[in-house]
């Protein structure tokens, strides 16, 4: 029988890659644009599945507070912006991508935090080990099936950031 996953260790998961990612885009020794192609990927599919299959779920626990939830859709969106930026500039590892990644990496790392402290203790004690599995699968579907679909091209960050 296959282990079932846990949403909570599968978006933690994420942005353990995610912080990995912005090392690298900040090493002059890394393939700092792959490290950008690969973390605008994670970025917009991580964000999109939550938002399409979790945020909504989790809203119906008591545990979980509704306004953390809203705030961390709000906070998907300007990551999303600030990675727009970044993937906008056209010399890697210029002045302006330096200021843009650390842009970035602000918005994100403090979305990371928040989330982490707010959203995913409140399902840690509200939300059954069953429900949460089933969470993972719903998240994990959803997350392939944007990647397939080039969820992280800068056409796609575009037309998601203005909407």
């Amino acid at each position: 029988m296959a282990v079932q996953q846990d949403i909570i260790e599968v978006i933690l998961k994420d942005h353990r890659t995610m912080e990995e990612l912005f090392r690298r885009m900040r090493s002059v020794e890394a393939d700092r644009a792959g490290a950008l192609r690969e973390f605008a990927a994670l970025l917009i599919a991580h964000g999109e599945a939550e938002e399409a299959e979790v945020y909504g779920a989790l809203k119906r626990f008591k545990g979980v507070d509704d306004d953390e939830v809203e705030h961390g859709s709000e906070e998907h969106a300007e990551g999303n912006e600030a990675l727009l930026a970044l993937m906008e500039v056209s010399e890697v590892g210029s002045d302006e991508w330096d200021e843009r990644l650390e842009e970035l990496v602000k918005a994100v790392s403090h979305h990371i935090d928040e989330e982490e402290r707010t959203i995913l203790n409140g399902a840690r004690e509200s939300v059954p080990g069953e429900r949460r599995a089933e969470l993972a699968t719903a998240f994990q579907r959803e997350r392939e099936r944007l990647l397939a679909a080039d969820c992280g091209s800068i056409e796609s960050v575009r037309a998601l950031v203005r909407g």
